[in-house]
């Protein structure tokens, strides 16, 4: 009789692993930004920081390891989520827009969009995406979210 162990070998159904993790919020709406927070956290994810601004953001983005960079576009001061977006991806940090009507610049920095207002599913739902993009898979966009050609 053989014996086949299965000491280290992977579920064949178990969850995937999730590639994101940590996450950094930047939204200048404080209750949105409030209710991205306790959402996140519900499901596990471990925020780095909120933030309403250019400087803030940028400071955590360089300051903190960032598996994902969920953005509004506008931002109190004259720097933008764009501006932002734009350092993320030079950092290698993947972004989501959380916003109601992105331009068209958008798509060079960002792997997708999701419009406001969104509900907690369509949140979880498209950071899911994200996570499976990164990890190489083709997937299609959830209910309220675009994809854009890889970032």
């Amino acid at each position: 009789m053989s014996r086949v162990w299965l000491i280290g070998a992977p579920l064949l159904f178990g969850k995937k692993k999730r590639l994101i993790k940590t996450i950094l919020i930047v939204e200048d709406e404080p209750l949105v930004a409030f209710d991205n927070e306790q959402r996140l956290s519900k499901l596990g994810y471990d925020v780095v920081g909120t933030r309403d601004n250019y400087s803030d953001a940028v400071a955590d983005l360089e300051a903190h390891e960032v598996d994902l960079l969920l953005s509004d576009i506008r931002l109190s001061g004259e720097r933008t989520g764009i501006d932002v977006a734009k350092v993320a991806h030079s950092l290698g940090v993947p972004v989501l827009f959380a916003t109601g009507n992105p331009p068209n610049e958008c798509s060079a920095y960002a792997i997708g969009s999701l419009a406001k207002p969104y509900s907690d599913r369509q949140l979880k739902d498209a950071i899911d995406a994200v996570d499976r993009i990164i990890a190489g898979d083709t997937v299609e966009p959830p209910a309220g979210m675009t994809l854009y050609t890889p970032a």
